[in-house]
């Protein structure tokens, strides 16, 4: 079976890493694995970038080679990009410009119809992950409009990690729950990934019209998820659904020695330390750094006897100072082991936001033995068995959140009794191991009913 996987990136956020770990784990198990991704950042061979530029005009494609050599020419001068998005597109791809300045999501990305082309070997099965790619440099990578096509051609398995695909514009909603009946009258255009004007009505409905030609193998990680898929417009599409958590590698994430983890990382000994992981935390959207800094000097003022140090891993800034609290900053660490080791330092994980379908930073400490304290959003009470493995607080309760957080520092007997809890649940619910059996075990399934989901295709 020859697996072929989309994503925006081989190596980046929450769903590149979980498509990177599938990537390997398929070809561990000697099946034939392969990437296509908008964006390479390894150098592993069988992941392959998607080039658009080849299929566009001769006009575009020489506009996109002036774009690169201004690039080259100006180096890091503030304004290059834009510079370079003028020549590109407003000068090479000008109604391509002009859509997106009206607001509609752009879907020109002409290799996605050749993805079999791309290849060494026809796929048996295309499994995609997210579809949009707002911070590449096209502001995108896949043609939705393709997957009608796509889904004739071979089984399509899609795995959503937020809400894209069942909106306007927007990765995640919020409290706004226009995308159930069709959206216009956007309450906030800013969301990830951007829109310039409200046009989202226009691009609701024209998901509406791909999904309705489309046949597809629907997962998400979490059942909140697959909730608000059942009450979307991909409902229809939907061949088939299931919901397949997240796993974590537990050979790599799991508990080890604090006073040896702190020693390694040159970390205090005598600290109370909490942890919080995301990609550039402070100004994440999702995240909820602001209430994760009123709890944290909530805490430094309740607890005296000891320093208190929280860790803001994925995240870069000038060390900060609450009271006897402190914040550290520490850069995106590229090995799993080196991010396993902060977890295992740590006496608390802290995890605030806003959004968030399935973080995988929840279950990585929690198998590192961390009991969690985090916001009851999304998919996290499903990670999260308040009072067993952690505790769950209301969306920016700072204050909720400083009291379990104090609450877990002062008893030593309740945070062991979690964190034993927390790594029992990561090893029965959570294994890498489990996730990978699982969408082979459904790719099987699949691919010995694809005739009959062909014919029924056809039939529709």
């Amino acid at each position: 079976m020859h697996i072929v996987q989309v994503n925006t990136a081989d190596k980046a956020g929450g769903a590149e890493s979980v498509a990177w770990q599938l990537f390997h784990a398929y070809r561990r198990r000697g099946y034939e694995s392969s990437l296509l991704v908008g964006l390479k950042r390894s150098q592993d061979p069988d992941v392959v970038e998607v080039h658009h530029d080849h299929l566009r005009t001769v006009w575009s494609q020489r506009c996109a080679v002036a774009a690169k050599r201004v690039g080259s020419a100006l180096g890091p001068l503030r304004g290059v990009r834009h510079l370079q998005t003028a020549v590109r597109l407003l000068v090479g791809q000008p109604q391509r410009w002009w859509a997106r300045q009206q607001g509609r999501e752009d879907f020109d990305f002409p290799a996605t119809w050749r993805i079999a082309a791309s290849l060494k070997a026809k796929p048996d099965l295309l499994h995609c992950h997210n579809l949009h790619g707002g911070w590449l440099r096209d502001g995108g990578y896949f043609d939705l409009a393709a997957l009608p096509s796509l889904s004739r051609m071979f089984p399509v398995v899609v795995t959503l990690h937020d809400a894209w695909l069942l909106s306007g514009h927007c990765a995640h909603s919020f409290e706004c729950e226009r995308w159930k009946t069709g959206c216009g009258e956007c309450p906030d255009l800013t969301i990830y990934p951007a829109a310039k004007r409200d046009a989202t009505a226009y691009n609701w409905e024209r998901k509406r019209g791909i999904f309705a030609r489309s046949r597809l193998f629907v997962a998400t990680p979490s059942r909140w998820l697959m909730n608000k898929v059942d009450a979307s417009m991909l409902k229809p599409a939907c061949l088939e659904q299931r919901v397949i958590p997240n796993g974590v590698d537990l050979t790599v994430f799991t508990a080890a020695d604090r006073r040896e983890a702190r020693s390694r990382l040159d970390l205090p000994q005598d600290a109370r330390i909490l942890l919080f992981a995301a990609n550039g935390g402070k100004q994440n959207l999702w995240k909820d750094y602001r209430t994760m800094r009123a709890a944290l000097a909530r805490v430094a003022a309740l607890m005296n006897d000891r320093p208190v140090l929280f860790i803001a891993l994925g995240d870069v800034g000038e060390e900060e100072t609450i009271g006897r609290a402190r914040i550290r900053f520490i850069p995106h660490q590229e090995t799993p082991s080196s991010v396993a080791a902060y977890y295992q330092a740590a006496d608390v994980y802290v995890h605030a936001a806003r959004a968030d379908t399935f973080p995988n930073t929840v279950i990585e400490a929690a198998a590192c033995g961390a009991p969690v304290v985090a916001t009851a959003v999304g998919g996290i009470p499903e990670q999260v068995i308040d009072r067993r493995t952690g505790f769950l607080v209301p969306p920016g309760d700072a204050e909720g959140m400083a009291q379990q957080i104090v609450r877990l520092l002062e008893r030593e007997g309740i945070r062991r009794l979690m964190a034993d809890e927390a790594q029992q649940m990561a090893r029965e619910r959570f294994d890498l191991n489990q996730q990978v059996s699982a969408y082979l075990d459904w790719y099987d399934s699949i691919l010995m009913s694809a005739p009959a989901a062909r014919a029924l295709h056809h039939a529709n």
